[in-house]
Formats: C-alpha cells, structure tokens, sequence
C-alpha cells in the first residue's frame, strides 16, 4: 500500500490532537513531522514508501532532538546547594534538643528558603532554646553551633 498525500496529513493532525490527550509534549513532534512528509508528498509525489518513512522518523526524531537541546537546555539542573549563601551566617533559635547523632529542630525569626522551622544537626549536644548559628546546609538540614 503506497500512502498518498493526505494519509500523511491526516495522520500528522491525528498525531497533533493526541498530543493534547497527553501531557508529555512528545507526541506533538511526530505529527508534525508527518505533516513535513505530506507537504513533500504533495510537491514531490514519486517519492516511494521507505523514503517517506525514513524522512518521517528522521523529521520526527531532528524535531525532538532540538526541542531537548534548544528549547529545553538548563530547564532539568538542579539548584541544590546555591542558597549556601543565603543561609550560611543566620542565627536562630533551638526548638527540639539535638544530639551529635540525633536530629534536632532549629526556629529562626524570619522565614529561610520558604520555612521558619528546620531539621539540623549538630557536632556538640545543644538544648533546647539555644542560640545557634548556621555553619552548612547538608542536603535538607542545616548543621548548625551554638552561638
């Protein structure tokens, strides 16, 4: 069965509004890669079978390729460790005793990175109601020492 013009772009527009069935904006690329095959289809109408496949898939595959690399660069890194600054230095107060090996919880005045409350750890047993200052952030607690 040879595809003519329009199967092609049928199926391009079938791909299109399936996209928005889906929520991954993938889909999007492979319809309009076979809207490319049909326009050419329609300017070039010998071209047989494999080649309009193969320019399906190659299309297909160039549009999300430079979707990934273009559109979508920087959007996947992690900011993990670059508000060190911001909450290096900060005083607060002891909430929950903490032990070396034991997690403690630290209040401070105004919120830090959206929270007024943190778990941390420590190096030396402090109690509760100390005032610490904030010497790290490892991972999702702050490791502080007594002031």
């Amino acid at each position: 069965m040879d595809f003519e013009w329009w199967h092609w772009i049928v199926l391009g527009f079938a791909l299109v509004l399936a996209e928005l069935a889906v929520p991954a904006f993938f889909i999007i690329w492979f319809g309009l890669g076979a809207l490319l095959v049909g326009l050419a289809l329609l300017v070039l109408p010998d071209i047989g079978l494999t080649a309009q496949l193969a320019m399906w898939v190659v299309a297909s595959l160039g549009m999300v390729v430079g979707w990934f690399r273009v559109f979508k660069r920087g959007e996947h890194k992690t900011r993990i460790g670059q508000s060190d600054g911001d909450t290096i230095g900060e005083i607060g107060l002891m909430a929950k005793a903490a032990a070396p090996f034991e997690r403690g919880r630290v209040r401070f005045q105004k919120p830090l990175l959206g929270s007024e409350e943190w778990e941390c750890v420590v190096d030396e047993a402090i109690a509760a109601g100390e005032r610490v200052r904030v010497v790290s952030v490892e991972g999702s607690f702050l490791k502080v020492q007594k002031v």
